[in-house]
């Protein structure tokens, strides 16, 4: 896909889907939904789903329905609705697997120092999108983007996803936005996990999405390129990130509302 695409300042990007793929379903669905949305809107738009899930809180948590399997379903919603993809990887050995189906590999924030994962996914030619670490300053993720620029890609998103604040919470510092942005690559706000609340006792991580509105206008007024949420038809029987996912027929709202301040700016 045209990188290019997500440096047109006449509107912020959506990244969004549901956490993991659960079933074809509702993959289906949730893709149709946010694409129709999308182009209403005139929002750049891509689909965003798990193949697997490593990092969990608990081992009996859900971690996906079979590597091939899914990515094989994300394929076929790809091919459908020739949408773009978006999916984790965890191991530099998934990053050519992955690349069968994604337009855009991502690594997660617990990994985003892996020198040998951003560099795999850097040769695979795909976009690279690069979580800071809950545990990373801003201005150190300019690491993390070289490793993939040295690796001769220059396709590169850095998404914040919140700072680690005590044991069982995360909290976002605006001020990060501006500095990530010097480095010369489109910044993303991952609104639904920046309000996650990890670690929890229960094992299952919780979260607040009645924040939601209010992370993704702040991130807007602050001037982030593209906005990363994950959302479901019905977050309370999702298989992961349920506690803190966007109810699919809230995303429109939102998007309007964004769209309002986006064009304010």
């Amino acid at each position: 896909m045209d990188f290019n695409i997500f440096k047109d300042r006449s509107s912020f990007f959506l990244i969004a889907g549901p956490c993991v793929v659960e079933n074809e379903e509702v993959v289906y669905e949730t893709a149709f939904k946010l694409q129709n949305i999308c182009n209403n809107l005139n929002i750049p738009f891509v689909f965003k789903s798990s193949y697997r899930k490593a990092n969990r809180s608990s081992v009996d948590s859900f971690s996906g329905i079979g590597d091939r399997k899914a990515l094989d379903i994300l394929g076929k919603v790809k091919k459908e609705l020739n949408v773009a993809i978006c999916t984790d990887i965890h191991l530099p050995e998934e990053a050519d697997f992955a690349a069968e189906v994604a337009d855009i590999l991502q690594i997660p924030a617990f990994l985003s120092r892996q020198t040998d994962l951003l560099i795999a996914a850097a040769k695979t030619g795909k976009i690279v999108n690069i979580k800071k670490g809950q545990f990373l300053s801003p201005g150190s993720m300019k690491f993390a983007a070289q490793k993939v620029k040295e690796s001769g890609n220059e396709q590169i998103f850095i998404t914040e996803r919140g700072t680690t604040f005590g044991y069982q919470d995360l909290i976002i510092d605006f001020r990060g936005i501006p500095i990530m942005k010097e480095f010369g690559y489109p910044v993303v706000l991952d609104i639904t996990h920046s309000l996650q609340q990890p670690n929890q006792t229960s094992g299952v991580t919780g979260g607040l999405p009645e924040l939601i509105e209010t992370i993704a206008k702040a991130g807007i007024a602050t001037g982030v390129d593209g906005i990363f949420l994950e959302t479901h038809p019905n977050p309370a029987i999702a298989k992961s990130d349920g506690a803190n996912m966007l109810k699919l027929d809230k995303v429109e709202d939102l998007l309007i509302k964004l769209k309002r301040i986006y064009s304010a700016l």
